[in-house]
């Protein structure tokens, strides 16, 4: 019996982008990604391990090598239009977020359960890692380029920054094409606090 559940929702992959190495968080547009089973390769994320940050300071000191769970940066077109009238703003470039994908179609995206895989035709296969919390550095980039906008993104993107993710099986994205959700088929914790 499989544990992760088939749904009806689908969506349209409607941007992709490319994070430098090195330098700000800013992603440049491209029309497909190459997915390996250590990300995008020459990317800020690649790899599959990585300095554990301030996300995890709870469990390890700063700089502790964990696993890469962070490799990808998938967010919805419906979301990132809420946080652009949010802060004054028509429309918000993807680019300013280093988003690796963005989805059209998966309604209250950045909620979708841990552990949930998006899955396109050719099988390449994204796990999810978790909601992706806002930083000041997106802001940043707003602000370079948007002045009088930056400064809103933090308190606008709370629960609409998308996830972060990693890849499971690797293969080629493109502009256009469809991933599939599959959410874990077991209930919620009944023990959560909050």
């Amino acid at each position: 019996m499989p544990f992760l559940r088939e749904t009806e929702f689908s969506a349209e992959i409607t941007w992709l982008g490319h994070v430098p190495a090195e330098g700000s968080l800013r992603a440049r547009a491209v029309e497909a990604l190459d997915l390996g089973f250590n990300g995008v390769a020459g990317e800020r994320h690649e790899g599959s391990n990585r300095a554990s940050c301030v996300r995890v300071s709870n469990l390890y000191p700063k700089g502790t090598e964990i696993r890469n769970v962070r490799q990808l940066s998938v967010l919805s077109t419906e979301e990132l239009q809420q946080i652009a009238q949010d802060i004054g703003l028509d429309r918000l470039d993807p680019s300013y977020l280093g988003a690796s994908i963005v989805l059209h179609g998966i309604p209250d995206f950045s909620h979708i359960p841990p552990s949930s895989r998006l899955q396109a035709a050719n099988g390449m296969t994204i796990t999810v890692d978790m909601e992706n919390a806002p930083c000041v550095l997106p802001g940043r980039e707003i602000e370079a380029d948007q002045p009088g906008h930056g400064a809103a993104f933090k308190p606008a993107a709370v629960g609409r920054r998308g996830i972060t993710g990693w890849v499971e099986h690797p293969g080629r994205v493109q502009l256009g094409d469809r991933l599939k959700l599959f959410v874990p088929d077991q209930p919620a914790w009944a023990h959560e606090t909050v």
